[in-house]
């Protein structure tokens, strides 16, 4: 994924095209077809079997509209979304949830529901790309607390992450590594649908590229047995 070569000028959408329709015909292709019982087979024997297909697909919808309008959404839009957007209230209602990073799984279930809801964080998601340029995604800061987890992936982020240097836990990533890292949290839960579907026996549909996340040093890319 190289996009150091992209001049601050230039649209946002020239950095991450993934999100233009890429992201969401391979996720859709992977789950269509699929029986409830497919759709949730879960095991223990693996870390990336704990969650369900369905419950990898919860994930990635949720976690768009937790980054781009939770993290974002308010610095980036101070007037109120672009017409054919939810709502705020909407989006504040989706992120309403017992349960830890997916939907509330009593009102959000349906494959077709979750991928509806897919569709809407990354038309978020495309509505700030069309807003911003290149040097804009790499300026715009947002602080976060780090919880021991990000140190792990400032080694797929190249440029954007920052720690203070007095307090360890505080951190300021940039709109750019938003975008990376969602990117990469895709093509991470997509390779786990893909590996729940081979340890059921079923055929993979599309080809993930082993970037990012997934191919920092140490990631578990386990496969079921044949």
């Amino acid at each position: 994924m190289q996009t150091e070569n992209i001049p601050d000028e230039s649209p946002a959408a020239l950095l991450f095209p993934q999100f233009e329709s890429d992201l969401y015909l391979m996720i859709a292709s992977e789950v269509e077809g699929l029986s409830a019982e497919q759709l949730d087979f879960e095991s223990a024997e693996w870390g990336w079997s704990e969650w369900s297909i369905r419950r990898n697909l919860s994930h990635m919808a949720s976690g768009d509209i937790r980054w781009f309008w939770q993290r974002w959404g308010r610095q980036l839009f101070p007037d109120g979304l672009p017409s054919g957007l939810p709502s705020p209230e909407e989006l504040d209602g989706l992120l309403e949830s017992k349960y830890d990073r997916r939907f509330d799984e009593d009102l959000y279930w349906d494959v077709d529901v979750l991928l509806e809801k897919l569709r809407m964080g990354l038309a978020l998601a495309q509505a700030i790309l069309s807003n911003e340029t290149a040097g804009s995604l790499r300026t715009k800061e947002s602080e976060r607390r780090d919880d021991g987890q990000w140190p792990w992936f400032y080694a797929a982020h190249p440029t954007g992450l920052r720690r203070d240097s007095q307090d360890q836990t505080r951190a300021w990533l940039t709109l750019e590594v938003t975008f990376r890292h969602r990117y990469f949290e895709h093509i991470t839960h997509l390779y786990n649908i893909q590996r729940i579907k081979r340890v059921q026996g079923l055929t993979t549909k599309v080809k993930i590229p082993i970037e990012g996340y997934l191919a920092l040093p140490g990631w578990d890319l386990s496969e079921p047995p044949e």
